[in-house]
């Protein structure tokens, strides 16, 4: 009779650890690989649509400018002022017709459409060609609201690259003709940060439209938009 861990156990201990690791090593390549898919694909659904030179964006456009808010850590927010130097830039060449800005109003203390909205008329952008989302909690919820509470088919996304291929993939999901002006990126830490989260964003992003079916958190009545014709 073989003793307690005798050369017979040991042997069958090793072959378990080894289908063990096979089986772990074949779901980090599967994980792996839907990581890298739906990060292409965001990449793929912005690819000819976002535009990095002014004068290549098609003119007669709405604008959705996506929030954040201008102070990070005390510190000024350099995604808001990039984002805020796209939407005036777009606005002085001519190419948009009216602007929505979208984020979250979480507080009477955070409103992040306001101080978009504030920054973009001391820019020179007239008020009321503004118009404020204050139900943008997540790009999914901007994108979506764009269509369904604001009428929205046609839009141009202002933010960084990253930020406006996410938008695409998700615009092109429901249905939208998408197109985008690309704010600077932040450079540094805080930038490198940015794009390591990034990569969970586009997971979601793709679970949320093909498995999870998510919708906004809040929708409601239609808002049309002026007529800015």
């Amino acid at each position: 009779m073989e003793a307690a861990g005798g050369p017979g156990v040991r042997a069958a201990w090793k072959r378990r650890l080894k289908g063990a690791g096979i089986v772990a090593g074949v779901v980090l390549v599967l994980a792996g690989s839907f990581v890298g898919w739906s990060n292409a694909a965001a990449v793929l659904a912005g690819r000819g649509r976002l535009q990095d030179d002014l004068q290549q964006v098609e003119a007669g456009g709405i604008g959705l400018v996506f929030g954040c808010d201008d102070r990070f850590q005390g510190r000024e927010n350099l995604y808001f002022r990039y984002r805020i130097d796209a939407a005036e830039a777009l606005w002085k060449a001519g190419k948009l017709r009216g602007l929505i800005v979208s984020g979250d109003n979480r507080s009477h203390h955070y409103n992040e459409p306001d101080k978009m909205r504030r920054a973009l008329i001391a820019r020179g952008v007239p008020a009321d060609r503004i118009v404020c989302d204050y139900a943008g909690l997540r790009t999914l919820d901007s994108v979506v609201r764009a269509k369904e509470i604001f009428g929205v088919d046609e839009v141009t996304f202002i933010s960084q690259r990253f930020q406006n291929e996410r938008a695409a993939f998700l615009g092109r999901a429901n249905g939208m003709k998408v197109s985008g002006f690309n704010a600077r990126d932040v450079e540094g830490r805080g930038g490198l940060k940015t794009k390591a989260r990034e990569v969970g964003a586009r997971v979601k992003m793709w679970l949320d439209v093909h498995l999870l079916r998510t919708r906004p958190r809040h929708l409601g009545d239609p808002i049309p938009l002026p007529d800015w014709d």
